[in-house]
């Protein structure tokens, strides 16, 4: 048990002990109030802070939480813990109905998600209010009884709200730390790129918000009993997601404390000023502390701290690198370490077996042939260079063969297996990784974690910690393992390239898809990739390299192929290609007398 997880277990205790302390009963009240919020911000967070998929629509699964369990204690006379379980159950299934059908539309993202939600929120209020779940008086919960946990009926109350407030923080850390959380993070950065490199993007939406919904559906559950009176006006309306919003974005979303922590500040600031008999201060206060916030801390009050902690590792990175700077020539860039033996070791030249095999591969945009027919076997231990002027094809066939497009005709197959009609999560599995031609990393995950993800999600499937390990050997062999804790906007673009071949070679993939990785380097810097990548695969990769770097070519590729329009016109040794009349007219046009 690490010590996050022990420390919120010892919270709770000490929480608990509150009843038992002898103070007036506005204390229990007051934190049932904080407990309550904190529940209803941190289940928001897991999917909309977590994921970026923003929602407005968290109040109709604590609405569908406090109506299950008023109907069923307050009308049917359960046992009002009977009822919490399904307080958390129907709104799960109400979660993943939902996500069901918009996650699989692509361009429902954003602030289209965020109005959809806020639409279900009304949907759902005009269903209750007429029929008989309400029917339009409300439902009464006063002859319900209050489970005896601790010496009062307020404090009993807490007692419950604590427990569930304690649940939720546990689940809100673990899935941060779990590969959930790092597959959810990466979806929020960038959707496209995470399910290319292995992340099974719709499954972790629809799992977030089963979790997230049921945790809202339970404090909703309970809150009904602390009421006793509940009515659709008051349960579904703007104030609660409002507030959990406010809430998250004040104490941070991207670490799953500070929603906590935005909860206790907000909650607290309201109620000391209710209690004041100035409500509307509060409200007006909050406001500016929200504009503060947004103005200077964008990221909440934990991201500020994470924020000063990555610009602390980039300080010490960037003195690191001033020191060498200053050391003798033979230290100024050392050799970097070969990577362990991690993938499968044969000889890197072309062995004759099929490792990837395109039958008639076609792309089509709206109409324009991007790929047309493309028959081409990649050899297992080769590096094959793909050439072609500027919009012939050689991203748009990396593009198809990594998942990232469909294929609108023929097929392909890696290692004998089809892979077309596959996700891209699945492709990446199976053993292939890429590389973008403009660097893509996570933004907001640091240079160690936008590897580590990789080495979790690609073909390798490592756990968190065997991950790790990868990463770091990964960063050592592309030298870049003193920028491990610096984040992608740190880095120039010559390292944002090298990162990129971390994260490929991270996957342990038996195929690997250069897109232009070169572009933009000085010579110098060329040289060094041009090192990398043949040692990248002497570490028993198999290499698919478009690129225009005509002496990089030369230097690495045992055999090219050469695109036009689409189409392939040749394949073989570069000095046979290169003669080739076809490919001559490609590059040079045809002479005309």
């Amino acid at each position: 048990m690490d010590k996050t997880f022990s420390g919120i277990l010892a919270a709770g205790a000490l929480m608990a002990s509150v009843p038992w302390l002898g103070l007036p009963a506005f204390y229990e009240s007051f934190l049932y109030l904080i407990c309550h919020w904190i529940i209803l911000a941190m289940s928001w967070n897991i999917l909309s802070g977590y994921s970026g998929y923003f929602s407005f629509g968290h109040g109709v699964f604590f609405g569908v939480g406090m109506y299950t369990t008023a109907g069923l204690a307050g009308k049917l006379d359960w046992p009002f813990l009977a009822t919490l379980p399904l307080a958390a159950l129907i709104p799960a299934v109400l979660g993943v109905l939902l996500g069901a059908v918009v996650f699989r539309v692509k361009a429902v993202r954003g602030e289209l998600f965020a109005l959809l939600t806020l639409a279900v929120t009304f949907v759902v209020a005009t269903i209750i209010i007429n029929t008989r779940i309400d029917g339009g008086p409300g439902v009464y919960l006063m002859s319900v009884s209050v489970p005896k946990l601790g010496p009062s009926q307020p404090s009993s109350m807490y007692l419950m709200v604590l427990i569930v407030a304690v649940i939720t923080a546990l689940i809100a850390y673990k899935v941060q730390q779990s590969k959930l959380g790092v597959g959810l993070f990466a979806i929020h950065d960038d959707e496209d790129v995470a399910e290319v490199m292995g992340v099974p993007t719709y499954r972790y939406k629809l799992l977030a918000f089963a979790i997230s919904s049921a945790l809202a559906g339970l404090a909703g559950g309970i809150h009904a009993l602390f009421v006793q009176y509940v009515t659709v006006g008051e349960t579904f309306n703007i104030t609660v997601p409002l507030t959990v919003v406010l809430m998250s974005c004040l104490g941070g979303s991207r670490h799953w404390a500070g929603p906590a922590v935005g909860a206790v500040l907000i909650t607290t600031m309201l109620y000391f000023f209710t209690a004041g008999n100035n409500p509307v201060m509060g409200k007006a206060v909050v406001g500016i502390v929200l504009i503060v916030v947004i103005l200077f801390m964008p990221n909440g009050v934990m991201g500020f701290f994470l924020r000063r902690r990555a610009e602390q590792a980039a300080r010490r990175s960037r003195d690191a690198e001033a020191g060498r700077a200053h050391a003798p020539p033979a230290a100024v860039q050392p050799e970097p370490p070969a990577l362990q033996p991690s993938l499968p070791t044969f000889a890197p030249v072309a062995t004759g077996e099929v490792l990837l095999q395109a039958r008639g591969l076609s792309k089509a945009f709206k109409g324009v042939q991007a790929l047309s027919d493309v028959d081409l076997q990649v050899y297992k231990g080769e590096i094959l260079g793909l050439l072609g002027p500027n919009g012939s094809g050689k991203s748009t066939f990396i593009n198809v063969v990594s998942g990232h497009y469909p294929a609108t005709g023929g097929t392909y197959a890696f290692e004998g297996r089809e892979l077309v009609g596959m996700a891209a999560h699945e492709v990446a599995q199976s053993g292939i990784a890429r590389t973008y031609q403009i660097p893509r990393p996570f933004m907001h995950l640091t240079v160690l974690e936008n590897v580590i993800l990789s080495a979790m999600f690609g073909g390798a499937s490592m756990n968190r910690q065997q991950a790790t390990e990868e990463a770091r050997r990964c960063l050592s062999f592309t030298g870049l393992a003193h920028k491990a804790e610096s984040l992608p906007d740190d880095l120039n673009l010559h390292q944002r390239k090298f990162l990129e071949l971390a994260r490929a070679l991270a996957a342990r993939p038996r195929l690997v898809l250069l897109d232009e990785v070169l572009s933009g380097m000085t010579p110098s810097e060329i040289d060094e990739a041009i090192v990398l990548i043949r040692r990248i695969r002497d570490q028993g990769a198999t290499i698919v390299f478009v690129e225009h770097v005509m002496r990089a070519v030369v230097a690495l590729c045992d055999r090219v192929a050469v695109l036009n329009h689409g189409k392939l016109l040749a394949v073989g040794p570069m000095q046979q290609v290169m003669s080739d009349p076809a490919v001559v007219n490609a590059y040079l046009g045809k002479p005309h007398a």
